[in-house]
This record gives structure tokens, sequence and C-alpha cells, in this order.
């Protein structure tokens, strides 16, 4: 994967995104999503276009055939884009993972997985749909089952561009993942939990988590639904706040993770990928509780160091490896 390709990419989804932008008066991501579109099915979707726009895209499109790039290649361009369209809209819910992160999280999912041949993998916040893809990318060894849920309909559109630039299968819903999900049971849920409250106290009265007389943590929420759509002994990987057993309702997910869950660990991700100490999340593993599991002989407490110390990252994987192989065997 080349920096000079990433770009050659990033230039189309770009330059290409901004032409539809002026003329549809549109925000530079629904312009991203909509090109992304035609880039896709080799046909200018739009038909408000002018004949000038569309030789103008035409142009661009024929200059740079996406399809001579590899999939990490095509992902970070796009990702890029998002990135630059994220940076002229303030909303709080438009955010991406970064890579970084999914590709460990990936690392968790095998070891979790292990000899699986397939699976299912549910993200209830999919949001841009970068961490599903990423760890897709990442099994091209198993048949992988994808289903993502997200409230804000031009995220959900990202995402499902993205998936058909990267040609990978993801089963996607446009909705608050806190409401009733008909979705079957998977094997692995992954989350980049939203921070904050829920504003639905009716709604959320109907959780284990409820909080009684204030709204409740959205991410306790999502944690007990995710937990509801695990199949038995199946595994939950999500960013959580480095304070999340420490806060003022943390009893009430104490105790729904302790009758429903095993805690298998907690891994703190280095403070260099955040603005502040206090901004800091941690990557909370939990397993959905069966007849025959046994709890861990002892959590998995690990902090991650500076992921750019190659040294020190694979001394950590390494007591990591150890941990999962003990586990196994327990």
């Amino acid at each position: 994967m080349k920096l000079e390709n990433i770009e050659k990419a990033f230039q189309l989804f770009d330059q290409t995104a901004i032409i539809i932008e002026q003329e549809c008066h549109c925000t530079y991501l629904e312009a991203l999503a909509e090109t992304a579109e035609n880039i896709f099915h080799d046909a200018i979707l739009q038909d408000e276009l002018s004949e000038m726009t569309k030789k103008r895209l035409n142009k661009q499109y024929d200059a740079v055939v996406l399809n001579q790039f590899d999939e990490s290649t095509i992902r970070k361009a796009f990702q890029l884009a998002i990135l630059k369209g994220m940076k002229q809209n303030t909303q709080p819910n438009h955010q991406m993972t970064p890579d970084t992160i999914g590709l460990f999280i990936s690392y968790l999912v095998r070891k979790c997985i292990g000899n699986k041949k397939d699976f299912r993998l549910l993200d209830p916040t999919i949001g841009t749909g970068n961490l599903v893809l990423t760890i897709m990318q990442q099994f091209p060894d198993k048949e992988v089952h994808a289903i993502g849920c997200e409230v804000d309909d031009l995220l959900v559109k990202l995402t499902y561009s993205g998936a058909n630039l990267l040609q990978l299968p993801i089963e996607l819903y446009n909705g608050d993942c806190i409401k009733p999900l008909l979705v079957d049971p998977v094997d692995i849920v992954v989350s980049d939990l939203p921070i904050g409250y829920y504003s639905d106290d009716e709604r959320a009265s109907g959780f284990e988590v409820h909080a009684e007389g204030e709204h409740t943590y959205a991410h306790h929420l999502i944690i007990e639904q995710s937990v509801k759509h695990l199949k038995e002994a199946g595994y939950g990987i999500f960013i959580v706040p480095n304070n999340i057993f420490e806060s003022a309702q943390a009893t009430l997910l104490q105790q729904f993770l302790k009758k429903d869950t095993y805690i298998q660990g907690l891994i703190a991700l280095p403070s260099s990928l955040f603005k502040s100490e206090s901004a800091a999340k941690s990557i909370l593993l939990v397993q959905k509780k069966q007849r025959d599991i046994k709890p861990p002989k002892s959590a998995l407490l690990v902090q991650l160091p500076n992921l750019s110390n190659a040294q020190a990252m694979q001394s950590i994987l390494k007591q990591m490896d150890e941990w999962f192989m003990r586990e196994k065997n327990n």
C-alpha cells in the first residue's frame, strides 16, 4: 500500500465530491457518498447535474481507475475524505474509529473466534463503518456476516458506499439501536460506544441498567442491548471511557455484567491516541455466559504502549497470546 496511491484515490474522491457539492448544494459528506456510488456503479446517478458537470465528472473518473488499487488503499483514501468532511461538520455523532484501534480489535476478534470458518459480527453503532470494514478486511480466510445499525442516515449511506467500493457484504439498519433490533444472535459484537445520556426515559426503563430519577447513560444501554444479541459464549468488544466502572451509574452496569457475562479483560489504550487524559479510553472484553463456560482465572488487564513502539507492542501481544492460550485450556 503506497502513500502515492492513497493520495491518487483520495484526490479522485475529493475532487469529484467537490464538483457534486457545488452543483447540488449539498454537504461535502453527502456529495462524497454520491460520488462513491457513481464509481461503484460506473455511472453518474445524479439526474439533476448539468451535461457540462457530467462531462467534468467523467473526465475525473476516467483518469483514475479505482480498481487498480488494493482494498486497503481504497478504504484509507475514502477514510481521509470522510475525515475532511467531518472537519466541516460539527455534529458530535460524526466520528471515526482510528485504524490502529480497528486493527487491534481485529486481533481480539481473531482470538475470540478461534477456528470458526464463519461468524456473525454486529456493530450497533456503526457510524462511518470504518471499524467493521477494517475488521472484515483482516479475515479473507473466513466468511463474515456483518451487520450494522446507525441512527444517522448520512453515516449509513457512507458505510453502504464504502462497503460497496470494497466489495464487502454488509447488512445495514438505519435506526436507534436501543429500540428492538430484528437481528438474529451474533458471535461477536464490536462498538466504539457513543458517550452520553439517553433522553428517552420510557424506553430506557425496560433495561436492567436503567437509572432511576435521571437519564441513563446511552453507552450502558448499548452494552446491555449488545449482550442480549450475543449467542451464548459470544464476545462483546467495546471501546469505553477509562472511568466506566467509576461513574455514578457504574453499579447498575456492573450488576448486569456480573449476572449475564464474564468480564474477560480491560485493555487501556495508549493515552497518545487521545486529546487529553480525561478523554482516554479502554477496550472492555466480555463473554456471554453459557452453562459450560467458566470465568477466567484472571482477567486480562493491560496498558497498551504507544503503538509506534514496536518492541513494547510485541512484548504486550506475546503476554496477551499467552493469556488467551491459558484461558482456552481453562
